[in-house]
């Protein structure tokens, strides 16, 4: 099958971007090991929708030693790096994917990776599993099951299952603890702000910054924020994830009261809406928006486009919009700033996170069958699996319970 891409004489820089991260990838690095031995995917073919830069690829190539048939595209139009996929397709790989694709483009390199009839799915926001359900329900019986990666995908997940339309397991990779708490916190508080500082090139010392959502994700931000020197404040609709902000040293306020005071403001929330046209109103001029929910719908671009007397590139990846006789920012086109602005999460992080992947689709794979469940949580000793190879590759170790200890915490 031939693949979908830009310039493939830009495979080198991809290949170097790969090797970089493989060489800051040591869990994915000893499953690559395991599954060249194993070879837990023979035979078997691999839909994937990830966010598709060098450590997605690194995934990939695993995947792929493992004996999996890999067809691949991106989750996010700006966040496919061209080199990285030309780097797959130079590997074997079949990717369909550009930067900065249509609307068009990207639903048809979805349909490309589904036409093939994959076994199983890995996907990241729920594309790949919508358009299975909805526009080709006539593969759904050849789906093992899938992974999904993140928080957005796995609402989407429980929507469908709460309704009876989802027709083959899912493992929700976002819930691993080894997921969620180090790459929703730490992977998505520091990329967040590396691609929020490249792009803007100003301090953050002593500003006010408004995070939309103290979820995981959302406490990275926060804390990131502050240990940059900013004040911060939260805005949230749960009431409990609202007294967690105050008690970690947060100012909570309602939305349309915080965008008074805002110097930058981040959307973490999955929701959409979450800045509209009374925050617009009372923002300061030179207010800078991002967004670090999957989808773009969070900051409420549609209004600004339709209602700005002047819109224009300020930067690469910063458009201006003068409404209400001001001037406010928005990065990235309001997309995922961490990955259209930026790089994304940092290696280690995503080691973590796609090694979850990775043992999760071993999973699918050695239990097909066997599986009833149509939401799965990821199996107890793989969440360990990961946490002890990591803490090993770190040079930590922990105690270990004795039988007298084993007795006394069961009596």
């Amino acid at each position: 099958m031939s693949s979908e891409i830009r310039d493939i004489s830009l495979a080198e820089s991809g290949e170097h971007k790969i090797n970089w991260v493989r060489k800051n990838c040591p869990l994915l690095r000893s499953l690559e090991e395991d599954f060249t031995k194993e070879q837990p995917f023979k035979g078997l073919k691999v839909a994937l929708s990830v966010h598709l830069e060098a450590k997605t690829a690194y995934l990939c190539k695993v995947l792929a030693a493992g004996g999996a048939e890999m067809y691949v595209t991106g989750s996010n139009p700006l966040s496919t790096q061209d080199d990285v996929a030309a780097a797959l397709v130079a590997a074997g790989l079949n990717v369909f994917a550009w930067y900065n694709s249509t609307d068009e483009e990207y639903n048809h390199h979805i349909r490309k990776v589904l036409e093939v009839g994959p076994q199983i799915i890995i996907d990241d926001g729920g594309d790949l599993v919508h358009m299975l359900h909805t526009e080709m329900p006539e593969l759904i019986d050849g789906v093992i099951g899938g992974c999904e990666e993140t928080t957005t995908g796995v609402i989407r997940l429980k929507a469908m299952a709460e309704r009876g339309d989802l027709k083959f397991p899912m493992v929700l990779v976002n819930n691993a603890d080894c997921k969620h708490l180090f790459d929703n916190r730490y992977g998505t508080g520091q990329s967040v702000w590396d691609g929020i500082n490249r792009t803007t090139n100003l301090i953050v010392a002593g500003k006010t910054v408004v995070v939309a959502g103290y979820g995981w994700c959302g406490k990275g931000v926060a804390m990131r924020a502050k240990a940059l020197g900013a004040r911060v404040i939260v805005t949230e609709i749960d009431p409990i994830k609202a007294i967690e902000a105050v008690m970690d040293g947060y100012d909570v306020m309602k939305m349309n009261e915080a965008a008074k005071y805002g110097d930058f403001f981040i959307t973490v929330t999955g929701c959409n809406k979450v800045i509209t046209e009374d925050a617009f109103k009372v923002m300061k001029e030179g207010a800078i928006l991002c967004n670090a929910g999957h989808f773009d719908c969070e900051i409420d671009m549609a209004y600004l486009k339709a209602n700005a007397s002047d819109i224009a590139e300020e930067r690469n990846n910063i458009m201006g919009y003068t409404v209400f006789g001001r001037r406010i920012y928005v990065l990235g086109e309001g997309r995922l700033v961490n990955l259209a602005c930026g790089d994304g999460h940092p290696a280690e992080i995503m080691d973590m996170s796609f090694a979850i992947q990775a043992l999760s689709a071993k999973y699918l794979a050695t239990h097909k069958g066997s599986i009833n469940s149509k939401l799965i949580d990821v199996p107890k000793e793989v969440d360990n699996e990961v946490a002890v190879r990591k803490l090993s590759f770190l040079g930590k170790y922990v105690d270990v319970l004795t039988a007298e200890q084993e007795a006394y915490l069961n009596s």
